[in-house]
C-alpha cells in the first residue's frame, strides 16, 4: 500500500513539474514513418531485412508441412504398425516439432536473430537521420521534437512540422510533399484566426480616413469622383463674398 501511495506521489509531482519544465522550450514534431518511408537508404535497408525475414518464414513453412504430413502417416498407419514402428514415428514427430520450435525462437524471440539483423543494417541509417533531425533543429531553434509516429499526439498544428525539414536534410525531393503540407497548414482552424486577426497593410483612404486600401487594390472611381466634387464645392463656397451669399448660404451673424 505504502509502495502504491508513493508512487501516486511520485506522478503527481512530476505532472505538476511539467509546465516549469516546458515554459519557454520551442516544440515541434517530426514523422519517423515517412521520413522512413521516403528516405531511399532507409527503404533499401527495410527491403533487405524483409528479403531474410520472407527466407526465414518461407523455411518455417516448409518444416510446418513435413510436420503434417507425418501426422497425417501416423494416423492412417496406427493400426497396421507395430507398437516399436509407431514409437519411431511419434518421436521423429515429436523431434520435428522442437527442431521447427527452437528454429522459430533463434529467428523471432527477443534479442534473436531478426533483433540483431535490424539493428546492424538500420542503425548506419538511424544514425544518419537522427543527424538530420538535430541539424534541424539548430537551424530553426527548436528545443524538443516530438516524433508523432512513437508517440500519439491529441493535436497538432503543421507549421510546426519538420519533417520536410529533415527529408532535404537527408536529400529527398519533396516538392509534391510541400504543397500537401501547406494545405494542410492552410486549412488548420487555428492558423486560419491568426491570419483574421492580423492588420491588413495598405494606405489609408482619401475619401474616408477610416477606410483602408489594401495593397495592389485602387479606391473606388466614382468614390473618387465623389470626392472631388465636394471637395470643389467647398473651395466655391470659401470663394462666395459673405455679404451677397444667398440668405439661406449666408452664415449666421447673430
Amino acid at each position: 500500500m505504502n509502495k502504491i501511495y508513493a508512487k501516486i506521489v511520485f506522478f503527481a509531482a512530476l505532472i505538476a513539474l511539467m509546465p516549469v519544465v516546458s515554459y519557454g522550450q520551442k516544440t515541434a514534431f517530426i514523422s519517423s514513418d515517412m521520413i522512413r518511408e521516403k528516405f531511399a537508404e532507409a527503404k533499401q535497408s527495410q527491403q533487405r531485412i524483409q528479403s531474410m525475414v520472407d527466407d526465414w518464414k518461407r523455411q518455417l513453412k516448409f518444416m510446418q508441412e513435413k510436420i503434417a504430413n507425418l501426422e497425417f502417416e501416423i494416423k492412417k498407419n496406427r493400426l497396421i504398425w507395430t507398437d516399436q514402428e509407431r514409437a519411431t514415428k511419434e518421436k521423429e514427430l515429436e523431434n520435428l516439432k522442437k527442431e521447427r520450435e527452437d528454429y522459430a525462437k533463434s529467428k523471432f524471440e527477443p534479442g534473436g536473430e531478426y533483433d540483431q539483423v535490424t539493428y546492424q543494417i538500420m542503425k548506419p541509417v538511424e544514425e544518419k537521420i537522427q543527424a538530420a533531425v538535430q541539424q534541424v533543429a539548430a537551424d530553426v531553434g527548436v528545443d524538443i521534437i516530438f516524433d508523432q509516429s512513437t508517440q500519439p499526439l491529441a493535436y497538432v498544428n503543421y507549421k510546426y512540422d519538420l519533417t520536410l525539414r529533415v527529408l532535404k536534410k537527408l536529400g529527398v525531393d519533396v516538392d509534391e510533399l510541400e504543397a500537401e503540407l501547406q494545405d494542410k497548414i492552410t486549412k488548420d482552424p487555428r492558423n486560419e484566426q491568426n491570419r483574421s486577426k492580423t492588420p491588413r497593410s495598405g494606405r489609408r483612404s482619401r475619401n474616408d480616413p477610416n477606410q483602408v486600401i489594401e495593397e495592389g487594390k485602387e479606391e473606388d472611381p466614382g468614390e473618387e469622383r465623389r470626392f472631388e466634387q465636394r471637395e470643389e464645392g467647398r473651395k466655391e463656397l470659401k470663394e462666395i463674398d459673405p455679404e451677397k451669399m444667398p440668405e439661406e448660404l449666408e452664415p449666421e451673424r447673430r
